[in-house]
């Protein structure tokens, strides 16, 4: 698809060229890669009006890929059908969903990659049953993200770990998982790059599925 432009709708605000540079660099090259936030257009109160209510409502971002704080999941999805909207008029025809998150089906958000489904479904591939070490951004999270990966047959051991945490950080939250003996694991954020996957897979030593990555791969099938 000759001139073909991405799509990316986050949770949180942009500019978010962390995110954005992953994906152009695992597109086909000419992709353009256009980037809006969910939350682009709210003041500072605004977005700090928007409250997780608990675990369940709870997501994590980096407002403007700076600071990192809690949002609702509820808020998020109260905007994402515009903010969907907004790309495709700005010619986007491919469009993912940047966040692991399960999501309800809302307006817009036919054809749209979500992260979430191509990791869940990438784990389930590869590993029908054994242990899945997961790494996920914060602990009352924990609860949650467990219940969405198990299954029959899948030994699930969750760590906490924010994605703007330290190499030392990192390689902590990898060696509690390494101690379960994992024989993969999934890091469940769009926050986690290359860099914090590298010293995960190192310390593990075991497969290591980074989201954004594997997102970007399909989207680059889309393309192509």
């Amino acid at each position: 698809m000759a001139n073909t432009t991405l799509g990316v709708a986050t949770i949180g605000q942009g500019p978010r060229e962390d995110i954005r540079g992953l994906f152009a660099a695992e597109v086909p090259r000419g992709t353009r890669v256009i980037l809006r936030g969910c939350l682009d257009g709210l003041s500072e109160a605004e977005v700090l009006a928007c409250t997780p209510t608990d675990g369940d409502d709870t997501l994590y971002t980096r407002l403007k890929g700076q600071r990192d704080t809690k949002i609702s999941k509820a808020a998020v999805i109260a905007r994402a059908s515009a903010t969907l909207a907004a790309l495709r008029r700005d010619g986007a025809t491919v469009l993912v969903f940047a966040c692991t998150g399960e999501f309800p089906p809302f307006a817009g958000d036919a054809g749209v990659v979500f992260p979430s489904r191509v990791l869940n479904a990438f784990v389930a591939a590869v590993l029908p049953s054994g242990r899945l070490g997961l790494l996920i951004p914060l602990p009352e999270q924990t609860r949650k993200l467990t219940a969405k990966w198990a299954r029959p047959g899948l030994e699930v051991m969750s760590q906490p770990l924010v994605p703007s945490a330290s190499e030392r950080e990192i390689a902590t939250a990898a060696e509690r998982l390494a101690a379960h003996q994992p024989d993969l694991v999934a890091m469940d954020c769009m926050g986690y790059g290359p860099a914090a996957k590298a010293i995960v897979k190192e310390v593990c030593r075991v497969p290591t599925l980074l989201a954004i990555t594997a997102a970007g791969r399909v989207v680059r099938e889309l393309i192509d």
